[in-house]
């Protein structure tokens, strides 16, 4: 079965380049991008394009023998993507539509270089998305992943917090301990890169803050609106209670900085690290009769209810969030609506 589009994926895909990269995917694509050197002919897989950033930058790195498959499970972002690409596309670089919640479809050990710049956020599980990130690597080859870490928007979360409290929300407060589990710190990084079976693990982070004028641009802006807005909504609950809950956070937004912007900080993570050489890897264990061999790659705990934990960053860069509002607040999500055409595949 072929992806479904939404309106509302449409909407993004033609605004993202404009209101959601130089702000907020850029910040993080230029950590990934860092000292990025591919080998000749390499093979490159990016998971979770959006709109080829930062794809095709990376081909501009390439040699005219390297290859890059770009994946998402958006088409109309793969259509934006493929326009940019222009006569490149097809040709040095492939753009599929691919789920990222699922096994990758490619073989083991194919590719010199999986790289993913924000991809996690939209996975259900980052720990086994970078398991198989690991798969598909060839030994030897390296996974550079980037990813907010643990305590980013924190502001907007520890007033999520004061409000489910305040209206007894425990069922609330739940699922929000559960939503932030997916912003590790940085030593949960490090430690998903380590049980994904990678080695030469260092994760990078830097910080920088989204200013907005106020809570409705906040909520308004496209970066919460196309972005976490829903997840946070389903956290609140349905209906009237859901209505409620946001309401008396634009206002706490709006009693606690008055006059001044609410400041929002991002804690950017870069998580790199490399498969082992066969030589490198550790022997398997012996099977014995009865028994089943212990896997290599056990999965990581989950982070503890809660523990957003402090990260010593600052590098103290500040964006102005400054957009019109429009629409009725807090509108509900449109249904998927039409079927997008075939994936384009390298031949």
């Amino acid at each position: 079965m072929k992806p479904k589009r939404s309106h509302k994926q449409e909407q993004l895909a033609k605004l993202y380049d404009a209101d959601i990269l130089p702000i907020y995917a850029q910040r993080f694509g230029r950590m990934l991008l860092r000292d990025l050197s591919p080998p000749p002919k390499a093979m490159i897989l990016d998971v979770g394009c959006g709109t080829g950033y930062p794809a095709l930058d990376v081909l501009r790195r390439m040699d005219e023998q390297g290859r890059i498959i770009a994946i998402d499970p958006a088409q109309p972002m793969l259509a934006e993507a493929r326009e940019k690409a222009g006569p490149l596309s097809g040709k040095r670089i492939f753009f599929r539509s691919e789920s990222l919640d699922e096994r990758l479809s490619f073989d083991d050990d194919v590719y010199d270089l999986v790289l993913s710049n924000l991809g996690l956020v939209d996975v259900d599980d980052p720990s086994h998305a970078l398991v198989e990130f690991g798969r598909v690597a060839k030994p030897g080859g390296r996974v550079i992943a980037t990813a907010p870490l643990s305590g980013s928007f924190g502001e907007f979360y520890d007033l999520f917090r004061e409000v489910l409290t305040k209206r007894d929300r425990p069922d609330a407060i739940a699922r929000l301990d559960h939503w932030l589990v997916r912003y590790p710190t940085p030593a949960e990084a490090e430690e998903w890169m380590r049980n994904a079976g990678l080695v030469d693990v260092a994760v990078e982070h830097e910080s920088f803050q989204l200013l907005f004028k106020s809570s409705r641009e906040f909520f308004f802006a496209p970066i919460i609106e196309y972005g976490p807005l829903t997840d946070w909504k389903e956290i609140a609950g349905q209906g009237q209670e859901m209505q409620d809950v946001f309401w008396l956070i634009k206002e706490a937004i709006d009693a606690y900085f008055g006059e001044s912007p609410f400041a929002v900080t991002i804690h950017a993570g870069c998580l790199r690290g490399r498969k082992p050489l066969e030589e490198e890897r550790p022997e398997e264990p012996v099977r014995t009769e009865g028994t089943r061999p212990r896997s290599r790659l056990p999965q990581p705990a989950l982070t503890p209810a809660g523990d957003t934990g402090v990260i010593p960053l600052g590098t103290g860069e500040i964006d102005i969030i400054d957009v019109p509002v429009t629409g009725r607040f807090l509108e509900e999500d449109e249904e998927d609506e039409e079927d997008e055409e075939d994936e384009e595949k390298p031949a």
